[in-house]
């Protein structure tokens, strides 16, 4: 082997070998638990899956021969809007993993304790495609664990607009892809929801409703814009394996001037509380720098999970500090979450479509939060006045010196 030859596996070698200690570095990162600026919820200090823990073989190829040079063959953008389930003691993931190519695949990555340390499985998940269909790409998977014994995963299928006009590569249309497991391995593709309008954003309740399977829908009349859709849908199907929707009505409006008021969604499924189903859902609005997406919480019927029983005023978490800046900037996006034994609650989100988070709160708290904070007024003056109302309560609990009360708290 001639001296130029030696120095090249040398240089080749090394530079693998760095590549492995500092994913190893990542990958074994201890996260760090912020405090909470409102006793809601706690941040985390560092996103928990980001493109950099994609495993390497994914993305580079490992030969000399073929790879002299160690470049990255197969880079990926984002990884996003993960589905989210607890199985056989670990914290599961369905990772929305977006290429450069932008073609979106699942992965599963898994975690012992729920806020650090994921690692991917050994390939992504490769998904049949129904027969007939032209679905170019799929993303967003919300997972349930229905009481029929099967773990559902809906996610959108996205297809080019077979009616657009010459020229126009932009109009799509979505549907709802089924998938569904037993075992979290195996994944049984069954045929897309049917639904006289576009869907992008369904999710299956856990529990049969009046013995038929229940979904939380987005109807809207074009793959952006839901026109006529008025905000979150419910429908119930009489199965899965054939998912019709033939009745829709709207459980969760739009409203204007609100975080809500061009669109609005689901996000995982409910979690079945004491006092009610409780939603974590994601409001979209328009501003002056683009589309803002913030996520919203709110409480239905436990009897009647279609009943809507509390939804406090604006956003329940908003972008802050680097989660604001991304491939799709301002966006706070989840369809994942995880509920403990203990109360414990794990909200996996993804902010401005590029990495995702954690956040953790109990059950007892997002009770709280959803039943006894003001709704929304829908106007400034309301807005006001409820305001004043706890000025005046908070004063009571202290003396009637007005002025030491302001000065103090």
């Amino acid at each position: 082997m001639r001296v130029s030859d030696i120095f090249k596996n040398m240089e080749f070698n090394n530079s693998l070998q760095r590549k492995i200690k500092q994913q190893e570095i990542l990958l074994s990162q201890k996260n760090e638990i912020l405090p909470s600026k409102n006793n809601i919820y706690n941040r985390y200090a560092y996103p928990i899956i980001t493109p950099e823990h994609i495993p390497l073989c994914w993305r580079y190829d490992f030969d000399k021969q073929t790879n002299p040079y160690l470049l990255e063959r197969i880079g990926v953008n984002a990884t996003l809007n993960s589905g989210a389930i607890k199985w056989n003691g670990k914290y599961v993931l369905v990772v929305r993993v977006e290429g450069v190519d932008r073609k979106s695949y699942f992965a599963i990555a898994e975690s012992n304790n729920g806020v650090d340390n994921f690692r991917f499985r050994e390939k992504p998940l490769s998904l049949e495609v129904p027969e007939g269909s032209s679905e170019t790409n799929v993303y967003d998977m919300r997972l349930t664990a229905h009481e029929d014994g099967w773990i559902y995963g809906i996610f959108c299928s996205e297809s080019k607009d077979p009616n657009a006009a010459p020229g126009d590569l932009t109009s799509a249309i979505a549907k709802a892809g089924i998938v569904r497991t037993k075992d979290m391995n195996t994944w049984e593709r069954l045929p897309n929801l049917v639904s006289k309008s576009q869907q992008r954003n369904v999710v299956l309740h856990p529990e049969f409703v009046n013995g038929k399977y229940a979904l939380y829908t987005r109807p809207q009349d074009s793959f952006i814009d839901p026109g006529s859709g008025g905000g979150i849908g419910w429908a119930l199907v009489d199965s899965m394996e054939n998912a019709v929707i033939t009745n829709e009505k709207i459980i969760n409006h739009r409203y204007y001037h609100t975080i809500k008021e061009l669109k609005n969604g689901e996000g995982p499924h409910p979690l079945k509380t004491g006092k009610g189903w409780l939603h974590l859902a994601h409001g979209v609005r328009m501003c002056a720098s683009g589309l803002r997406y913030v996520l919203y919480l709110y409480l239905t019927d436990l009897q009647d999970p279609s009943k809507l029983i509390a939804e406090p005023a604006g956003y329940f978490m908003a972008p802050e500090d680097d989660e604001r800046v991304g491939d799709v900037s301002n966006v706070l996006f989840s369809n994942g979450w995880i509920a403990d034994e203990d109360g414990t609650v794990y909200i996996y989100y993804a902010s401005s479509d590029t990495r995702m988070h954690v956040a953790t709160s109990t059950i007892d708290k997002l009770l709280d939060y959803c039943l006894n904070t003001p709704s929304d007024g829908y106007t400034s003056k309301k807005s006001v006045l409820t305001i004043c109302k706890l000025i005046d309560k908070n004063k009571t609990l202290f003396t009637n010196k007005s002025f030491e009360f302001h000065k103090t708290i």
